[in-house]
């Protein structure tokens, strides 16, 4: 079995070798420099694991895996339009860098490049794997749409949250670990196991970055700490405190969110937040999605000595997170 390192190094050559085409330059530049912010590479990591763990040659499943890396800063650079944002990885995003037009239609190029690095494996289920990527894509937008509806709507359920993120973070880590499987010709029932494992564990990362942003470390998490408190963002924890808060509280909660200074709203909802033990409830609930994944993981039909690298990558990666 291949070490994370290892194959994050893969991962990083093939990207490197990899032309996504040159000319307009105006097109294909933002591209390139898109691809080379770097980042973790989990999502094709997990692919490459996912076949090795099947026994497949993890080569033959580098192109599937670039194809989700790909896919994956497509929504990226989406998505910092969306949000207006002016730095990805500490570095200028796309869009401010060139312009909105042109993030547009090199963020849509990279949706077609994904697609054109899926049909290069050589597999004979390619059928299924076009059926995953092209499902989990749709997902991924859902749940941005859901996360943006979210902004307008005056209250939001754990349950739909849960949806949320479910489709817009979690179900990439699924399809990343199941199309790995499938390169390997790994049974439905193992498939469809290593993708809740991907899809729960997925989950629990979102639930612990917001609690991070609230009761992390600035150093650690890399950004302000209370960010997702000083935009209103309908966190789990927010979710939560609306819904546990006495009367009294209600109205102080509405207003600390209509409070211009953000220090103040910060401050206020911190204490609101320890008030109501809400980061023990965040902190269950990541929990809950954490044994899932691994009963899943658990269940696949292969040596629990080949699990053992995909178990400590999720392990690993939350214990970073915490």
């Amino acid at each position: 079995m291949h070490a994370y390192p290892e194959l994050l190094t893969l991962i990083n050559t093939k990207i490197t070798e990899t032309s996504f085409g040159s000319s307009p330059k105006e097109l294909y530049d933002p591209i390139t420099y898109m691809m080379g912010l770097g980042g973790k590479r989990l999502r094709p990591v997990l692919t490459l694991m996912a076949a090795d763990m099947f026994g497949a040659d993890v080569n033959k499943a580098l192109d599937a895996a670039l194809a989700i890396e790909v896919f994956h800063n497509f929504t990226l650079v989406h998505d910092d339009i969306m949000d207006n944002a002016p730095l990805r990885r500490g570095k200028e995003t796309v869009f401010q860098k060139w312009n909105m037009p042109v993030a547009i239609l090199s963020g849509d190029l990279m949706l077609i490049r994904s697609i054109d690095l899926l049909a290069k494996t050589e597999t004979n289920q390619f059928a299924k794997l076009l059926a995953v990527f092209n499902d989990t894509a749709a997902k991924v937008c859902e749940g941005q749409q859901i996360d943006m509806n979210f902004e307008v709507m005056p209250q939001v359920s754990h349950e739909e949250y849960i949806h949320m993120i479910t489709l817009k973070t979690a179900v990439l880590l699924g399809a990343s670990l199941e199309i790995g499987a499938r390169i390997a010709n790994a049974s439905d029932t193992d498939a469809e196991h290593i993708y809740e494992f991907g899809k729960c564990i997925g989950i629990a990362f979102q639930i612990q970055d917001d609690i991070l942003d609230s009761f992390g470390q600035t150093a650690e998490v890399g950004k302000r700490i209370g960010g997702d408190i000083a935009s209103n963002k309908k966190t789990l924890l927010l979710i939560e405190l609306l819904a546990s808060a006495h009367k009294d509280d209600s109205k102080l909660i509405q207003q600390l969110l209509a409070e211009p200074n953000d220090e103040i709203k910060i401050a206020g909802v911190l204490a609101l937040y320890q008030k109501y033990q809400i980061k023990a409830f965040a902190e269950s609930q990541k929990q809950q999605y954490l044994d899932r994944a691994f009963h899943h993981l658990q269940a696949v039909s292969v040596q629990a000595d080949r699990k053992q690298i995909v178990m400590q990558t999720a392990q690993e990666l939350m214990q970073r997170m915490s």
